[in-house]
């Protein structure tokens, strides 16, 4: 049970994060990743994201021995680089407090020694693995979270406009409500009780951590209730399989072929040759399916390698050949 005290003051200052916050994101992401959370329907994608996560994105899992993350990690920055920026202005005190707390008594690894000492290079070992996190699970589907947020945004902001605030925080967690100043998340583990005592609160939907809200409460700042907005962007339940026709009359025969063919990085001329296109025809494929997210492009010299991304996968594997 997650109990959120509210003054008068506090409901003025309720707001919704404008932007997702890619930090905060990912980290939801992971935690899903390594959980059970979402059951089978998340099976798939779990899957996935742990086959392809690199090796320099190990120290992360280093950060939340026994799943305890130090509180420095929950930021908001609009960005990437702004998040890190964000962690990295972590007190001394606060980042050595925090590394205490999750490790205990359990023997730290090397890294996480240095960091406790402040060492550069350490802070250069975090951030190049969230940077590889990052780029592997949300990079290819980021435009699409980018769109749920407006969309989730804008319901709320419609619901507080009609109904007022009593019905739209209730609405935001299904089995929720709002009684006296206090909202209450039933299940949400463990039990806890925030008082915000005028601090307010900030709003931030996530699409990838469906069981429950996560909760930032950091002294003197507003508290930050991440919560589970919908499905996410896991597919629906299965249902009646649509042709290979259905897509191919949307992408084109050629394009949809490119998209099949992109679950194996290819380069612009291998791909024209597997397509039997000019090199010109096949670079204009990847670049519309790159614009739509389904694909992305990476330079190495004066040479181009397109590849197909989760939101591709997830649309090409909807289809059977």
């Amino acid at each position: 049970m997650l109990r959120v005290h509210f003054t008068p003051e506090d409901f003025a200052r309720v707001r919704f994060a404008p932007r997702p916050a890619p930090l905060q994101e990912l980290h939801a992401a992971l935690t899903t990743a390594v959980t059970q959370h979402g059951g089978p329907l998340f099976a798939p994608w779990r899957g996935r994201i742990l086959r392809s996560l690199p090796a320099a994105t190990s120290p992360l899992a280093d950060l939340v021995p026994a799943g305890r993350p130090p509180s420095f990690l929950d930021i908001l920055g609009d960005t990437l680089a702004d998040g890190f920026e964000q962690i990295r202005a972590t007190s001394p005190g606060l980042l050595r407090s925090e590394l205490e707390r999750v490790y205990g008594v359990v023997p730290a690894p090397r890294w996480i020694r240095d960091l406790h000492a402040g060492d550069e290079s350490a802070w250069h070992t975090l951030h190049h693995a969230q940077q590889a996190a990052f780029e592997t699970v949300l990079a290819p589907v980021w435009s699409v979270v980018q769109d749920l947020h407006r969309e989730e945004f804008t319901r709320y902001a419609l619901t507080v406009a009609e109904h007022g605030m009593a019905t739209a925080l209730p609405g935001l967690a299904p089995g929720s409500r709002l009684d006296e100043g206090v909202w209450e998340w039933p299940g949400a583990a463990p039990v806890c009780d925030v008082r915000l005592d005028g601090r307010g609160l900030v709003l931030l939907p996530t699409f990838h951590h469906p069981a429950g809200p996560l909760l930032q409460d950091a002294p003197g700042h507003p508290a930050v209730l991440t919560y589970p907005a919908g499905p996410g962007l896991q597919p629906p339940a299965p249902g009646p399989v649509t042709s290979a026709e259905a897509l191919a009359a949307v992408l084109g025969r050629t394009r949809l072929d490119a998209l099949r063919l992109l679950a194996e990085p290819h380069t612009t001329t291998s791909l024209a040759r597997a397509l039997h296109v000019s090199n010109a025809t096949a670079s204009s494929h990847a670049a519309a399916l790159r614009s739509a997210g389904m694909t992305m492009t990476t330079r190495t010299g004066r040479s181009v390698t397109h590849q197909r991304t989760a939101l591709g996968t997830l649309v090409a594997g909807a289809w059977p050949p």
